[in-house]
């Protein structure tokens, strides 16, 4: 296992690869980071747990992590932590894109769902109940809320898209670290809580727990004595009436 360097041994590594393109020092360079890829692995797993193995994920953010070293330019004024992790989440989110792993039947009913949450929130002014959103749909509730925990992990990756696409710190910005740029990031923080906030309680229950408290969904379902079947559907539904939440804040 590499030994962390002083932060200054790090920048003379930079230096010295930008210089002479040493595959030694290259693999200095990516050992220190390593653990960059799978921090982000095991975040991300809930995810693509039922969908890759976490030794593929690995593999491929490793992958993205090479080549981020090679395009890094130091003097820009970013932190390469930074400038490697949007690309490994990116490359995660595609990786699973491409396995195709939602049928499309299933895929069509998600956006469908999604679309008329957002679509209803918007009319309304407010978040709208399942009821009213199955009867638009022509479904039952109990239909909606079944597909709604089929296709939580969509959700999830459609969540974590959106925050990646928007996030102040994208490709365009990566020259500076500027004012502008952190107080997008504050205000971007600020209205995931509001959306959190205009949750139901269950809901926001289920979110705190899970990405604050960092419990799994079977260890939720315990607390609150519900099926883990249950405790993902109202994940699923918190993480789209949040995502239909931030998309109105960013398109208005």
């Amino acid at each position: 296992m590499s030994t962390a360097l002083a932060p200054k041994m790090i920048d003379e590594l930079w230096y010295e690869y930008k210089t002479t393109r040493s595959l030694d020092i290259r693999n200095k360079i990516l050992m220190q980071y390593l653990g960059i890829v799978k921090c982000i692995a095991i975040k991300m797993n809930s995810v693509y747990r039922s969908k890759a193995d976490l030794e593929d994920i690995v593999n491929e953010g490793v992958l993205v992590l090479m080549d981020c070293i090679e395009k890094f330019e130091p003097e820009r004024g970013i932190k390469f932590e930074t400038f490697a992790s949007i690309r490994i989440r990116g490359s995660i989110i595609d990786y699973i894109r491409n396995q195709d792993w939602i049928p499309r039947s299933l895929r069509k009913k998600v956006k469908d769902i999604e679309s008329t949450y957002s679509k209803l929130q918007n009319e309304k002014g407010r978040y709208v109940s399942d009821d009213e959103v199955a009867e638009h749909l022509n479904m039952s509730t109990a239909e909606l809320n079944r597909t709604i925990g089929e296709a939580n992990a969509f959700f999830l990756l459609s969540y974590e898209e959106l925050l990646l696409d928007n996030s102040s710190i994208g490709q365009d910005s990566l020259t500076i670290d500027s004012t502008e740029s952190k107080l997008q990031d504050e205000e971007l923080k600020k209205m995931i809580a509001l959306s959190i906030d205009q949750l139901n309680e269950s809901e926001r229950t289920v979110i705190s727990l899970y990405y604050y408290e960092e419990l799994k969904l079977k260890e939720i379902a315990e607390i609150l004595n519900l099926t883990q079947s249950r405790v993902s559907q109202i994940h699923a539904k918190a993480l789209m009436k949040m995502k239909a939440y931030l998309k109105s804040y960013m398109e208005g």
